[in-house]
Formats: structure tokens, sequence, C-alpha cells
């Protein structure tokens, strides 16, 4: 098993947002989060990466990362991608895909990598001296999956990567992501509000309310369930 959770919580000062969460995604897998806005979706996602105060058990690949530091839990090639993109807005995209290598110190092997976000993303190599803030939302959401890449990761946190985006770059996106997960193996869990695009890409499903899982299952068998269906895919 690739990620473990066990009984997480997690918090904001005095405030409780996650009551003990338990689930689990196998190496390669690609699980979503659902759940209304407020249900705990991208408190989640920070909690895994140590960026808010948690209590519970959380293991990548058999070892504790609970409590650790943020950029030690990126080394072990675990890569955040954060709603609202989280470019670095004045610098250029190529310096974007360089700072998301930091941790990284074998130069010839980032500029290969450079070169294939740029196969993966066209759009990117076209505009790679362009500052990111320049960049349409869809081109900005690439170079944040880009920038993610750039670390080699096992596992890669997706916070609402369709959202604010036309149709036609949805599909674009959640293509590529399939083919990364097809290719490379990288493991997704997928925090989306699209949830009928969520619940097509994911072999398994966990949906939260208020801070509590209520419903888990093969995401096929979740889609069919009535009240997922007229909640969130709307009949």
């Amino acid at each position: 098993m690739m990620l473990e959770v066990r009984g997480l919580c997690a918090y904001y000062g005095q405030s409780q947002a996650l009551h003990g969460l338990d689930f689990a995604l196998d190496e390669g897998a690609v699980v979503t989060l659902l759940g209304a806005n407020g249900a705990g979706k991208t408190t989640t996602l920070r909690a895994l990466c140590g960026m808010v105060r948690m209590a519970g058990e959380v293991r990548f690949a058999g070892r504790p990362i609970g409590g650790r530091a943020t950029e030690d839990i990126v080394r072990l090639g675990i890569a955040h991608v954060p709603e609202g993109r989280g470019t670095f807005v004045r610098m250029s995209v190529e310096e974007n895909l360089r700072l998301g290598a930091i941790s990284r110190r074998d130069h010839a092997a980032i500029a290969a990598d450079i070169d294939e976000v740029y196969a993966l993303f066209p759009r990117l190599r076209e505009r790679r001296h362009q500052q990111a803030g320049t960049l349409s939302g869809g081109e900005q959401q690439m170079l944040a999956v880009g920038r993610a890449l750039m670390l080699r990761p096992r596992l890669m946190l997706l916070d609402e990567p369709s959202f604010g985006l036309a149709p036609l770059i949805v599909a674009e996106l959640f293509a590529i992501l399939r083919r990364l997960n097809r290719e490379r193996r990288v493991a997704m869990l997928i925090v989306e509000q699209n949830a009928a695009l969520a619940l097509e890409i994911a072999a398994e499903a966990y949906l939260l309310e208020t801070g509590r899982i209520v419903m888990s299952g093969p995401a096929a068998e979740i889609a069919k369930d009535e009240a997922v269906r007229r909640a969130y895919l709307g009949y």
C-alpha cells in the first residue's frame, strides 16, 4: 500500500476540521475525494502535506510521515498541486518548472524532464519565457501540473484541477493526467467539484461530509448510488 491514513484529524486553531478519516491508496492508483464545499477535502490534502496541524497516522510507502515538515514530505515524492494553480506569477514558465526541481541536483536529468513537460504541454514550450502571471487559467493549471512533475512524484495530490477552466481545457488536462497515471504509474489523490469527471478517472472514491467519510467504494459503484447522483451528478 502506497498511502495509508488512519484516524486523520486536522485543526485550524481550536477548531477541528477532520474527524478521524481512514483511507488508503495503492501504488499507481487514482482515488478521488468528493464532497460539498467545506466538507474537508482541501484540508485532507493539506494535512497529508504537513501544512495544517494534524493527528492520526499517515504512512507513505510504509514510512510514517505524520507531523513531518512539508519539504521532507515533498522529497519523498509527494507533489501537491493546490487549488488556484499556485504558480509564481512574476517568474517565467521555465523558471517555475526549475523551481519544481529545487530539491534535485541532477542538472542533465532536470533539463530532460523540462523537455518532457514541454512534450506533454506544447503550449508551455511556446510560452517558456513568458511570465506565468500572463498565462490563461488553463495554461497556469498545466504549468502547476508540470511543475509538480519536476519532482518525479510517486503521488500527486490535485486540488480542484478543473476549477474555472473551459470544458475543452478540462478534457485536455484530464487526458494528460490519465496518461501520466497509465504510462508513469503516478498515483493520484484528486479533490474535484466536478464529481462526474472525478468518478470517471478514479478507481476508488470517498465521500466527505463535515470532516467525516460517509461513503466509500469503487468509483463505478459510488457513481450509481442514487443519493450521490442527486446531490453531486445532477440527475
